[in-house]
């Protein structure tokens, strides 16, 4: 469902609102699948699904601090489909399409519209880039969203970044396991078995896109060995709740995902509307640390604008005068070191 008739034909947004939707969608990509429009609350009025994936008139408004390019890709690419900001990691982005397109993306300048793959060309010279450069330990497919692409596909750019020998791990960053889990097939689960680790990072940013059908995907990962961790967007209005994180985190530990990264939102544009302070979000990590164990806590980072990298925010828990805080806030100075 592309379209603002799309929408309301599924029942996801009134007839009143099918002008705006295509309003925004001509700006921004918009795609939601059947398994998202079945998860999505319509008689919510404002249901923290329908606010990731539905589009909204404020994406429109774009305010000063917000960016094209918010993490600096472009200032880092050496090749098309290549980031390089790290010394031992390296980006690759085998395709700009995803299978949903989330609302507060922060990369919604690229994806979507004309969204392209790499031509075998542009894959051979990648790869001829990542081994000339024995410093590259780590390759991160991401996008769009890698994981769309045929299992043939991604199973062969796989194998072949694989067979680098200076390339020990592999990663692929997904919202197919919980937006489109269809397609978490027996081939797919397939394509991920090569020479070297490949680490899936799911994006979830709330415990009700993990469903049974998104359970059952990431089990197929998961009984096969892969290891998953979870990346989750701090977002206004969808998970801005000690309650709500705390349940997602747990749901992710028992589906065996690792909670990896939680991220302050990127200022893209037209996303003021989803953004906290960091002030707000170190407050909510704060709140977390007593209610759920160090295995479902991700680490808060924010990616510094401009392509410098993230770098964690999450609160201290030792105040100037070296006194500590434990998660009720008591301070404890007898045991500062």
């Amino acid at each position: 469902m592309r379209s603002g008739r799309a929408l309301n034909a599924a029942g996801l947004i009134p007839a009143d609102r099918v002008g705006e939707a295509d309003s925004v969608a001509r700006r921004y990509a918009v795609a939601v699948t059947p398994q998202i429009a079945n998860l999505i609350d319509r008689g919510a009025a404002d249901d923290p699904l329908a606010r990731q994936y539905l589009p909204d008139m404020r994406e429109l408004t774009r305010t000063p601090e917000e960016r094209d390019d918010p993490i600096g890709d472009d200032a880092r690419s050496p090749l098309p489909g290549v980031v390089h900001r790290y010394p031992d990691r390296v980006l690759l982005m085998p395709t700009t399409a995803c299978p949903v397109y989330c609302r507060f993306c922060f990369r919604r300048e690229r994806v979507g519209h004309g969204a392209t793959t790499m031509s075998a060309a542009e894959i051979d010279e990648a790869l001829a880039y990542i081994s000339a450069r024995p410093e590259i330990r780590e390759a991160i497919l991401t996008g769009g969203d890698p994981m769309i692409l045929s299992p043939r596909r991604l199973g062969d750019i796989l194998r072949r970044v694989a067979a680098i020998e200076t390339v020990e791990v592999l990663r692929i960053h997904s919202r197919v396991p919980v937006a489109d889990p269809g397609r978490i097939d027996d081939a797919a689960v397939a394509a991920l078995r090569q020479r070297i680790p490949v680490y899936v990072s799911i994006h979830c940013n709330h415990p009700r896109e993990l469903d049974g059908e998104a359970a059952r995907a990431i089990a197929a990962l998961a009984d096969a060995g892969v290891p998953l961790l979870g990346q989750t967007v701090l977002l206004k209005g969808v998970n801005d709740d000690a309650e709500t994180l705390e349940a997602l985190f747990r749901a992710l530990v028992r589906h065996r995902v690792r909670p990896y990264y939680l991220h302050h939102p990127d200022p893209a544009p037209g996303t003021a509307h989803f953004r906290l302070s960091i002030e707000e979000g170190q407050a909510l990590v704060r709140a977390l640390r007593g209610r759920i164990s160090g295995l479902c806590q991700p680490t808060y980072v924010i990616d510094i604008p401009g392509g410098y990298g993230k770098v964690p925010v999450g609160p201290s828990f030792r105040d100037e005068d070296g006194a500590l805080r434990d998660w009720r806030g008591a301070v404890h100075r007898d045991a500062a070191g």
